[in-house]
């Protein structure tokens, strides 16, 4: 039987011991000097029945009393195979880990992205995964943080991106494969107002198609960015007084987040003449524009909750970037937008991106069967796309998720809406460019 990754099979040694048990038994009993052996001719006659002196009426052979401690071990005995069989069962049910009770449900505990606690707190989800004999508690932090936490303590670990997790199979030396049950693009969320004005300056593109799928043209963008542009500067500006400051995307610190050194991993690749950064020399090239586009964003939040919930809230006017799953989380659910105006709000898809492959990084066996389920249980996967994730083995879910619903347009064929992926450097060199992007 396979559980957890593992194979448990019956030994042969006790397969074969049970068998030679089992002849012994059917062998027949006969009395050799006083000794019983199996299979042997009794060399004497048989002794006469004996009665019991304190039940003359009783049967021949053993006394009442020995009869019933004679049972009595046989009922014992019985009960103690049965005690070794369901022993064994559990064994090979739940081999390294504890059920909690008699449901056989194991509880595991897991560090997470914040982008993924509400999927994690939804009562469909925790009651699917109860069906699969799995309780899951979730701490969370931002996805390059976890490779610093005390993760003894936890079953897995589950950043928003394939880098971190990568970070900590090479500390705490695992061998086996991660899972990545599912992903999403990184998308630039902003006010309409805000997409017309990049749209009238060549900065934003609209599909002619429904729905009108919006696009972010990430080299223009970026030229303006080391222009030195502001918003007031470009046309059609001047009627919204929200448009002012250098042009700029708010992201997360790189250093903490994987949504803010995916970003770099896209500005560098552009830079680097849509050529993925792979050395020294490379990081060179483009460390003052990966410089510049942090510096410019002043203090940066440590997660990508963070600049979401701020946007929402209408702290700042900026454009942000953002999980596409954060955002179609709640058109999914019917949740609306900032001022209740589904029409208000735009999800840009730039152009060339980073799909940020949430990683499941198996620390302890326990961990192997829940990434296994995200993966394959389909219940699990409509669930991932009512949460706005997009699951690898079904990414048209997320289409459904969202068809009919009031709020913006979603690409459901990311190709087809022409956004192409940046390559993302090796672990080694992303973190040189998230040194160059802090000044260090």
């Amino acid at each position: 039987m396979t559980f957890a990754g593992r194979r448990v099979e019956q030994s042969d040694t006790w397969s074969d011991g049970c068998a030679r048990r089992s002849s012994a038994a059917r062998s027949p009993m006969r009395f050799r000097e006083g000794v019983f052996t199996p299979g042997s001719p009794p060399l004497r006659p048989p002794l006469p029945p004996r009665r019991d002196a304190r039940h003359p009426g009783g049967p021949p052979g053993h006394g009442a009393g020995e009869g019933e401690t004679f049972g009595m071990r046989r009922v014992f005995g019985v009960l103690a195979a049965l005690a070794l069989l369901a022993g064994v069962g559990v064994a090979l049910l739940w081999p390294g880990d504890e059920p909690d009770g008699s449901d056989g449900v194991v509880t595991i505990s897991g560090l997470i992205g914040s982008e993924k606690r509400e999927f994690f707190a939804d009562p469909d989800v925790v009651a699917e995964l109860q069906k699969q004999g799995l309780k899951v508690t979730t701490d969370t932090t931002g996805s390059w943080l976890m490779g610093e936490s005390d993760l003894a303590k936890y079953d897995f670990a589950f950043p928003a991106s394939l880098s971190p997790a990568e970070e900590i199979r090479k500390q705490r030396q695992i061998k086996s494969e991660p899972v990545r049950p599912f992903y999403s693009p990184l998308v630039v969320l902003a006010h309409r107002s805000m997409a017309d004005v990049l749209k009238e300056n060549g900065l934003a593109g609209q599909s002619s198609s429904e729905p009108a799928v919006w696009t972010l043209k990430m080299d223009a963008y970026l030229k303006a960015v080391q222009e030195g542009r502001k918003w007031q500067d470009l046309k059609g500006a001047g009627s919204h007084n929200e448009l002012r400051g250098l042009l700029f995307l708010t992201t997360t610190d790189p250093s903490t987040s994987s949504s803010g050194a995916l970003y770099l991993a896209a500005i560098s690749y552009l830079a680097n003449g849509h050529q993925v950064v792979s050395d020294d020399a490379g990081v060179g090239a483009v460390k003052d524009v990966v410089r510049q586009v942090t510096s410019v964003q002043g203090d940066q939040k440590t997660s990508s909750d963070g600049p979401f919930k701020d946007f929402l809230s209408g702290v700042g006017n900026g454009p942000v970037l953002a999980y596409e799953s954060q955002m179609a989380a709640l058109t999914a659910k019917g949740v609306s937008t900032p001022g209740g105006s589904a029409g208000d709000l735009v999800v840009l898809y730039p152009d060339t991106t980073v799909f940020s492959d949430h990683t499941l990084v198996a620390l302890k066996p326990g961990a192997e069967k829940l990434a296994a389920v995200l993966r394959d249980d389909q219940v699990l996967r409509d669930l991932e796309a009512k949460y706005g994730f997009r699951p690898q083995a079904d990414p048209g879910a997320l289409g459904k998720a969202v068809k009919g619903r009031q709020g913006p347009a979603y690409a459901s064929d990311l190709a087809a809406a022409g956004v192409q992926q940046a390559q993302v450097p090796t672990v080694a060199v992303l973190n040189k460019l998230i040194n160059a992007a802090k000044g260090k």
